[in-house]
């Protein structure tokens, strides 16, 4: 018997603001933005809504400043930070308040600052704990440093090499090319990335996501209001959510994420398999995520991530397309980059991504991660062709 949440619920509105630098405006500006954008793309306004589901680094209270700032006074209102995974973990979340009646209209918001905060010095409050036992000892550049370790202990397992890191780098850009919304779309080569200058050992500056000032937001609704919206419903098939640590120094395996756990649950709610993935998107905070996401998550075993996109499978032309919006590597990154996850994959299973659209795609995987590796939540998407 499915799963009672498979289907239940569907993404109706997706808004997004400019990406890059937005100066003079502020965090809730920018949120508000991009919700207003999702709310007109369903045909709804702001007193529809009746659930709020936001996420911040480092702000006490973000939700009742959402809120306040948004003119609504939800029945269901949720802040948790789990890191970037937040809003895919928000997805789970809103699903269920919906499938329960407790909400009719999710809506699911972010908005930062952060490009213009570090151009302009200002220093937005961070979890004094994260990391706290080795931030004590060593002072470590976070997350940078941790997201290195990692990649370097699957070089010297599994034979992984800088030029399969750079591969991902240069897909993510070709990608990039053909979205007219993303930051960075010049060409880049294998070349570039091995040369371009080393940020901590094995990640060079390409290796690293982008620092932008963005906003983005989703509004969810159930199967059967989805219907009646102008948008092509996108519907939640499976979820599923995971987490072995906080600080990298207590990660139990270095090459093994949390998507090992998440994506089998995932899968098994929808009822599918890897295979039946037509694309797929994921956190890129740095070029290791997508080899070790590729692996843990089905789509090819453990060790063979480098190789898997050496052969050219995840750019354009290969055979499971893989951040098709040129990722936090080339198209955004403001901070927690969970929610672009779930927006280029509804966009892709509505068909409206022009040049980089993947024809015929019914079945869309967004991966979102948080902390340093730390935590992970899945979800799968489909069109009513899946049901």
């Amino acid at each position: 018997m499915a799963h009672e949440l498979r289907g239940a619920a569907a993404v109706a509105g997706i808004g997004l603001t400019e990406f890059g630098e937005l100066p003079g405006r502020n965090h809730l500006e920018v949120l508000a933005e991009a919700a207003h954008h999702a709310l007109n793309d369903a045909g709804l306004s702001m007193p529809d809504v009746d659930g709020l589901f936001v996420s911040s680094m480092g702000r006490v209270f973000h939700p009742l400043h959402a809120a306040e700032y948004l003119g609504i006074q939800p029945s269901v209102i949720d802040g948790t930070n789990i890191g970037g995974s937040s809003f895919v973990n928000c997805v789970q979340s809103a699903a269920m308040a919906i499938r329960t009646g407790v909400c009719k209209v999710a809506l699911i918001a972010y908005g930062s600052t952060n490009r213009s905060n570090r151009k302009n010095k200002i220093r937005e409050g961070a979890n004094p704990n994260a990391g706290a036992w080795h931030a004590s000892e060593y002072n470590p550049r976070n997350p940078i440093v941790s997201y290195a370790l990692a990649a370097a202990r699957h070089m010297h397992e599994y034979g992984t090499k800088r030029e399969h890191l750079a591969e991902v780098a240069v897909s993510t850009r070709q990608w990039a090319m053909r979205n007219p919304r993303a930051e960075m779309r010049d060409p880049l080569s294998i070349g570039d990335v091995l040369g371009a200058r080393m940020i901590c050992d094995p990640l060079t500056l390409f290796d690293c996501c982008l620092v932008s000032d963005a906003g983005a937001a989703i509004v969810m609704v159930s199967a059967e209001k989805a219907k009646d919206l102008p948008q092509k419903p996108v519907y939640l098939l499976g979820i599923g959510s995971a987490t072995s640590h906080d600080q990298i120094a207590q990660m139990p395996d270095l090459t093994v994420t949390p998507a090992a756990q998440s994506g089998p649950r995932a899968f098994a709610m929808a009822g599918l398999n890897p295979s039946d993935i037509d694309v797929a998107e994921f956190y890129d905070a740095f070029t290791i995520n997508t080899i070790l996401f590729l692996e843990d998550l089905g789509f090819c075993g453990k060790g063979e991530g480098g190789a898997f996109v050496e052969a050219g499978n995840i750019g354009p032309g290969g055979s499971l397309p893989v951040n098709t919006n040129g990722g936090g590597l080339s198209c955004v990154h403001p901070g927690m980059y969970g929610m672009f996850v779930t927006i280029e994959a509804v966009e892709q299973l509505r068909g409206q991504c022009g040049e980089r659209q993947i024809e015929g795609a019914n079945i869309a995987l967004a991966n979102g991660n948080g902390g340093v590796l730390s935590s992970q939540v899945t979800a799968i998407y489909g069109t009513e062709a899946t049901l």
